[in-house]
């Protein structure tokens, strides 16, 4: 496996503010996909306002008309109306505000490294479900239309919905898949019995701990027959949490999937599982030790450092596989790798 020599091969810098008074601080935790001849990334772009000495300014949007509009909340650090919660957000009037609100860019490329950014969002928060944001895609290819599944942040909690597009220059949205608190959603390219797949991350409170999840629906929109599938092992890399990556790949051993484990002083670092190509609820084989860890620069440095997160690969069909991945909730990064070199992080 071999990090990119060009990493990072997307930095804040390279990405245009979506509004006036917005600034970017990371392109991160891109889904991938290859169209027609490029390839894709949906990058989460998280922006936040400046503000002057004394001031804070967060981000925010109006819903009006089914359109999300952008706008800044601007208050005195003195306001006794104001709470500072942590670098994450405020509470102002009782109600919390993030410090950066984050929603889903392409960028393309024809070689897979050096990419342009689009100057405007393909997903911008415009329901009551994202007004803290969208972030995190996944999206998957199903008999000619991309469903791209991402995570929606509110009030409410966190969710994950559901969009469809042939051009990657608009969408439909299809609402919430999965209601609050679930994430780290991955939909398999195909049906299983009749029935859509994925894996899905809900999260736990009072018993276990975060897991992988197992779920089916017959119609990509309402999902059942939920199990759980990988459990947080007793070890250093996953002693807090785990959570699904990418839309698996399909090889003759089984379905690859690429998942993240979230481990002792926060650290992130990738895993790989085989999960049986019949029935992708059965596990056949899985990694003990990471593949990858946090160990460059741009890894272990910059917004969150030590957290690599990969929800985004595409294999060109001769067995090469381009991972692409977010590097301390800041950069987007390349791993260049072969489906055999994954295979061989299995136990």
């Amino acid at each position: 496996m071999k990090r990119c020599p060009e990493n990072p091969v997307v930095s804040p810098a390279m990405v245009k503010p979506s509004a006036a008074g917005y600034r970017v601080r990371g392109a991160f935790n891109p889904g991938a996909i290859r169209f027609e001849d490029e390839i894709l990334l949906l990058l989460r772009v998280a922006e936040d306002c400046p503000a002057p000495e004394g001031e804070l300014a967060v981000p925010t949007v109006e819903i009006k008309d089914g359109c999300g509009i952008p706008g800044i909340l601007r208050v005195r650090r003195d306001d006794p109306q104001v709470q500072l919660k942590d670098t994450r957000g405020i509470v102002y009037r009782g109600r919390d505000y993030l410090s950066t609100m984050s929603h889903i860019r392409v960028a393309r490329s024809r070689d897979g490294v050096h990419f342009s950014i689009d100057e405007a969002p393909l997903i911008f928060p415009s329901t009551a479900a994202e007004m803290y944001g969208v972030e995190d895609a996944r999206v998957v290819r199903i008999d000619g239309v991309y469903y791209i599944n991402y995570t929606c942040v509110s009030p409410d909690g966190w969710a994950t919905a559901l969009a469809t597009t042939t051009d990657f220059r608009s969408i439909t949205r299809r609402g919430l898949i999965f209601h609050p608190e679930n994430k780290d959603v991955a939909i398999f390219p195909g049906k299983f019995g009749g029935k859509y797949a994925a894996l899905h991350r809900p999260n736990n409170s009072g018993f276990g701990k975060p897991s992988i999840w197992y779920a089916e629906s017959p119609d990509l929109l309402h999902w059942g027959n939920h199990r759980c599938l990988l459990r947080p092992r007793d070890m250093v890399w996953e002693e807090m949490k785990i959570g699904g990556g990418a839309p698996a790949i399909e090889t003759p051993d089984g379905w690859l999937h690429v998942y993240h484990g979230k481990g002792r002083d926060q650290v992130y670092s990738l895993f790989v599982v085989l999960l049986d190509l019949e029935d992708p609820s059965v596990v056949r084989r899985r990694g003990t030790q990471p593949f990858v860890t946090p160990e460059a620069p741009y890894e272990t440095e910059g917004f969150f450092g030590n957290v690599i997160f990969s929800n985004g690969l595409v294999e060109d069909g001769s067995g090469r596989v381009l991972l692409y991945y977010g590097a301390a909730d800041e950069f987007s990064c390349l791993i260049e790798t072969t489906v055999d070199q994954l295979l061989a992080g299995l136990d």
